[in-house]
């Protein structure tokens, strides 16, 4: 049966459609709910959460028959994303169920003893974005350490990696650099999708808190999985709809950049695109000549990815209504493309072009080494700012991770 869905999906891609991947979450609709039965059921969820008719995995699960939610967990932005980036989420009540909230975004990012009380099993349904630095996995990890410690099962309803299954970059987190902007011992993208990446968690013992000095725990793990994903889609080609996990990843497109841009906002030189339309899609100053930085960058030939001048002024943020010029970029080949080097690319050809820009030394080096991993990154690049300088340090673990994390594919 698995086979005879490969081939349909392989047949949808070859003519132009995009297949229609299932959800861990209608999955586990399907089967009656199975994981959930007879059981008290907290939930661990935000807008992502959906089917492909809209319906939130709240509503869902407050509606079934079968299923007795007794409480909500809400990471950054909040359950129902009320929440903008980065604000305080507040315990609370849910004002369309009744259910209580509670916060892993506050005064506390691990569920205590004491929000966990009265719950056998806790779900876990957010979409992610494929980068190592977004928090909800590291969200899910300390959920998976409370609930280990308090012997509660842990259900993840699997979705898509937005970056597919093959895409894999970036050295791996470093002592001393661990944090909930990188939580495990993985690549910057990691290239599994989150109920993978929550076995291989569990399995290798990679849950070390959010300091990584804590002892691993491992907990009662189950993954409903999708039906028609393949490690070759990207979000586009799964026929679902996309609900932004957060306010700055408004569409598809926003995901796939954000790994080729997020970093490059720890730098403080170029707007990437958040507080205007296309967040993580360019990267524009004001005093930047775009024709010229599109030559320089464009003289790189670097594989998988095209430019274009723009201009704009962003209607948010510290840029709002100065007029910025740079490049807007996209993939042509996303497999192709090196793509979290493309910001250091870009942060190249600047310094080639406007050497009086170089944002060395950094005002706040502590973020961008903790996005990273290591402080390598900032303190090699920063002698030059070549990228060949930091490149075979950026891979150097990719190939290791591959080898290991195949071992806990559910999809092929």
């Amino acid at each position: 049966m698995k086979r005879f869905s490969l081939i349909i999906v392989g047949l949808l891609a070859a003519i132009g459609l995009h297949a229609q991947v299932m959800t861990g979450l209608e999955v586990l609709v399907e089967e009656g709910y199975k994981p959930l039965l007879g059981k008290r059921v907290g939930l661990v969820t935000n807008p992502s959460g959906v089917d492909h008719h809209y319906r939130s995995t709240i509503d869902i699960l407050f509606q079934a028959k079968e299923v007795n939610l007794v409480a909500l967990f809400g990471p950054e932005h909040g359950v129902r994303g009320d929440v903008y980036a980065g604000d305080h989420v507040d315990h609370g009540k849910d004002a369309r169920t009744g259910l209580p909230v509670y916060s892993l975004y506050g005064d506390t990012r691990e569920p205590t003893p004491e929000m966990l009380k009265g719950i056998d099993v806790m779900v876990y349904d957010i979409q992610d974005v494929g980068t190592r630095c977004y928090t909800f996995i590291s969200t899910l990890g300390l959920v998976m350490r409370a609930c280990a410690k308090a012997g509660i099962e842990v259900v993840v309803l699997d979705r898509p990696n937005p970056l597919g299954g093959n895409k894999v970059e970036g050295c791996v987190v470093e002592e001393g650099y661990y944090s909930f902007v990188s939580q495990y011992k993985i690549p910057f993208l990691y290239g599994l999708t989150v109920g993978e990446l929550a076995i291989l968690i569990n399995q290798e013992e990679l849950n070390r808190g959010q300091r990584g000095n804590l002892k691993p725990v491992r907990c009662n793990l189950t993954v409903v999985p999708m039906r028609g994903w393949t490690r070759d889609m990207l979000y586009q080609d799964t026929g679902l709809p996309w609900i932004l996990p957060s306010p700055n990843i408004p569409s598809m497109q926003s995901a796939l950049c954000y790994g080729a841009s997020g970093i490059a906002g720890e730098y403080g030189v170029v707007n990437t695109g958040v507080g205007y339309t296309i967040p993580f899609e360019t990267f524009a100053a004001e005093w930047i000549e775009a024709n010229d930085l599109l030559d320089k960058l464009n003289s790189y030939s670097i594989p998988g990815v095209a430019f274009r001048a723009i201009h704009y002024k962003p209607i948010a943020g510290s840029k709002k209504d100065v007029l910025l010029h740079g490049v807007q970029f996209t993939f042509t080949n996303y497999e192709a493309c090196p793509v979290s080097l493309v910001q250091f690319y870009v942060l190249q050809a600047i310094n080639e072009l406007y050497p009086d820009q170089n944002p060395y030394p950094l005002k706040s080096p502590g973020m961008l080494d903790k996005v990273c991993g290591t402080d390598y990154v900032r303190s090699t690049f920063g002698k030059r700012m070549k990228v060949a300088d930091i490149v075979e340090y950026w891979n150097k673990d990719v190939e290791a991770f591959k080898r290991l994390s195949q071992v806990y594919y559910l999809y092929r």
